[in-house]
């Protein structure tokens, strides 16, 4: 018989929306690396593509911006949850790897598990952070968990459930130090701009509720500072949205609305207005200033509030343990208060620096080849 090692393997992926697309792919790299000759499908975006992912449907379909969009695709969202597992329990891959995407991929690997299949998800479940009671239903579901942050393991194998923390693949791909000048080369900007990153999400629902105050956001900051120069990121499925938006929202504000290419313009800026999420953390592992801005449904914002453990959302915040980047949310995203804050952000070169130092401890300590460490615990995982 062959050694595992000898075996291609067969995963079934499914990674939801744009950054779980990009964790996928980076532990796609990996996989291929151990195991040049498998082979992973499920659902996937453009960056698992590129790795040789076989998608049978877009990850841009569980892209939902809280409880509020996801009731109103319930049906479409478990119709397909159901015709995936079902083929996934047709073609019987080696293992299933849910990426991130807790509430789709959870009762997913339930299923897979209970027919026999190894299940495992990679990104641990926000539990430390909110809806705790969560860390019952992933015993019955998964086999084991990779987790980003290295408190998250201790949790989890409290609960009887098999962890191994990875770290976190962004920092091994985003240099310690990082490429200001190229990008901005890259980006035609020159090294005397100030420049302002607006981030406003990757989802048709944060882009409803969230671009268009932070446009007019950058409004206000380029009445007060004529200088400034705007770069937006935003994937080619979002461009034509963005231009109706800044027609409306940011006329005859410069705007250079880029295809993609968000780590060339966090590498590139001075300060980002960001909306919460992963790009939180890409920004602080860039070393730059922030303020995190966020609407959502009422409805969302209330069940979080009554759910979250923490006074914060923001990951800098969370893994730093305090506010060390602002956080406007809500009623408190507004566009006056959003441009004060980067205004002061942009202001205070000593504060720069302190967060430099604060996000490169950070940086270092989630730096632990992720792509190496998750590959050789899912060969252990196959072996056992």
């Amino acid at each position: 018989m062959l050694a595992l090692e000898q075996v291609a393997p067969r995963f079934g992926m499914v990674a939801g929306e744009a950054s779980g697309d990009l964790l996928a792919s980076l532990l796609l790299a990996g996989l291929t690396s151990h195991w040049p000759t498998m082979k992973a499908g499920g659902i996937g975006g453009p960056h698992m593509a590129a790795q040789g992912f076989d998608a049978w449907w877009p990850s841009q379909r569980l892209a939902v911006n809280g409880f509020v969009d996801a009731l109103g695709q319930f049906l479409s969202l478990w119709s397909l949850r159901r015709e995936l597992g079902d083929r996934l329990l047709r073609d019987r891959p080696t293992a299933f790897i849910g990426i991130d995407a807790p509430d789709f991929n959870l009762g997913l690997e339930r299923r897979l598990k209970s027919a026999g299949l190894k299940a495992v998800h990679f990104v641990c479940p926000s539990i430390w952070a909110w809806r705790g009671g969560r860390i019952k239903h992933i015993a019955d579901c998964v086999d084991h968990v990779l987790c980003l942050f290295p408190f998250e393991p201790a949790l989890l194998h409290k609960a009887g459930i098999a962890a191994t923390y990875v770290g976190h693949p962004l920092a091994d791909q985003i240099p310690l130090d990082p490429p200001r000048a190229s990008a901005r080369a890259a980006l035609g900007l020159a090294d005397t701009d100030t420049v302002i990153a607006l981030l406003p999400g990757s989802r048709m629902g944060e882009l409803r509720d969230v671009a268009p105050v932070f446009l007019q956001a950058a409004v206000l900051l380029q009445q007060r500072r004529p200088d400034l120069r705007f770069v937006l990121p935003a994937s080619a499925g979002l461009q034509t949205v963005l231009q109706a938006l800044l027609r409306v929202h940011a006329p005859g504000v410069a705007v250079q609305l880029l295809d993609g290419r968000a780590h060339e313009a966090l590498a590139a800026c001075d300060t980002t207005l960001i909306a919460s999420g992963t790009a939180t953390l890409e920004a602080a592992l860039f070393k730059r200033p922030m303020v995190i801005g966020y609407r959502s449904h009422w409805l969302n914002a209330m069940l979080f509030k009554r759910l979250s453990y923490l006074p914060y959302v923001g990951l800098p915040n969370i893994l730093c343990g305090e506010f060390v980047v602002p956080e406007l949310l809500q009623a408190d995203c507004q566009a006056s208060a959003l441009a004060d804050a980067v205004l002061a952000q942009l202001e205070d070169s000593v504060r720069a620096e302190r967060l430099a130092s604060r996000f490169t401890e950070m940086h270092l300590q989630l730096r632990r080849d992720t792509a190496r460490r998750a590959t050789d615990a899912i060969a252990q995982i196959l072996e056992d």
